[in-house]
């Protein structure tokens, strides 16, 4: 498997993506990790830290999309941003897969507009792994498509059950889609006619679900706009980043509590790492001929190890594929949206 790694993208680039690939190509020894960025930045980074595996190789990129500029306008006057040139190589049959740190519009865009859609796919949609008691909820569209109709919110629930079973091993994932309230009467125009599609989809489909529902253990997916599932995932890891640290502010105030948090530490470590976001790579675009992984833009090489070990895994699982045969095995589903 060819993995282009954007290695300008992101708060701690080039250093941080550097040393994640290297890292993964360490232990990846059949896995070829292509560096795309700043020749002489990035071999420079290699060379600091030491001897370069084998299975790393370095494709020149002269510009970098910055995170404060618009997406389409970066890709027109930017044609040789490391985002561009990472996805052209997967669009020239180059590397397989693409993972980037950088800004999030702008890889969404390039693969939109260098990547064709998988077959039968009419807007590809982002999905987001959220860590709940009961273990994983996809969360999907955070961000690809805020303008949504409902065969766009139909194909995001079956190409997520796809996901879930193949790489999250729920044989029947429970699809809800994310409402004000479980009744079937509420909701935008938007929203009841995605319900009624989704009632007649040949997915295990759950009815409307509330926020606090994903948390709640009672589903596998949840399915919204692009606008409104943003919000969400950036409130989600908000809120528990502030949690957990008001609860180490709170058990560091008095030698009882500390010696308290000194007991609980194997807990609170657990707790820590099934919130760390670094500890799941990225979110995956969904619905494009080929994988792609958006990392947090934060990331540093554990999160780049994260992202590239869940790139590999989405190969082997070959989950594209199954897309595409689920869509076509049901076409009718498709068609009548």
């Amino acid at each position: 498997m060819r993995i282009a790694v954007d290695a300008m993208g992101g708060d701690y680039a080039p250093n941080e993506i550097v040393k994640g690939a290297v890292q993964s190509a360490q232990k990846l020894k059949d896995v070829e990790i292509i560096l795309v960025g700043d020749e002489k930045r990035v071999n420079s980074e290699l060379s600091s830290i030491g001897d370069c595996p084998k299975n790393i190789r370095v494709h020149h990129a002269s510009q970098v999309v910055g995170m404060d500029e618009p997406a389409t306008t970066a890709l027109r006057q930017k044609i040789d941003s490391s985002i561009t040139k990472s996805v052209k190589l997967v669009a020239n049959g180059e590397a397989d897969a693409v993972v980037s740190a950088g800004h999030t519009g702008a890889t969404v865009a390039a693969c939109s507009m260098f990547l064709r859609s998988l077959k039968g796919v009419k807007r590809p949609g982002i999905a987001a792994a959220v860590p709940t008691h009961a273990g994983i909820c996809t969360i999907i569209d955070v961000g690809a498509n805020i303008k949504c109709k409902p065969d766009h919110l139909l194909q995001y629930a079956r190409m997520a059950s796809i996901v879930c079973k193949y790489t999250l091993k729920v044989e029947e994932p429970r699809v809800g889609l994310l409402n004000i309230g479980e009744e079937d009467v509420k909701g935008n125009e938007l929203v009841k006619e995605t319900f009624e599609l989704l009632s007649h989809a040949p997915i295990n489909f759950v009815g409307n679900v509330e926020g606090r529902d994903i948390f709640g253990g009672k589903l596998d997916v949840a399915v919204c706009d692009g606008f409104v599932g943003n919000i969400l995932i950036k409130t989600i890891e908000g809120l528990s980043q502030s949690i957990l640290k008001a609860f180490k502010t709170e058990a560091s105030k008095t030698l009882l509590t500390r010696l308290g948090m000194s007991l609980c530490m194997p807990v609170w470590e657990g707790l820590w790492n099934k919130n760390d976001y670094t500890e799941y790579g990225g979110v995956l675009l969904l619905g494009v001929d080929g994988i792609c992984i958006i990392s947090h833009g934060s990331s540093d090489s554990k999160a780049i190890r994260s992202a590239i070990k869940e790139t590999v895994q989405l190969g082997m699982h070959q989950v594209n594929k199954h897309i595409v045969s689920e869509l076509e095995t049901k076409a009718s589903y498709v068609a009548s949206a």
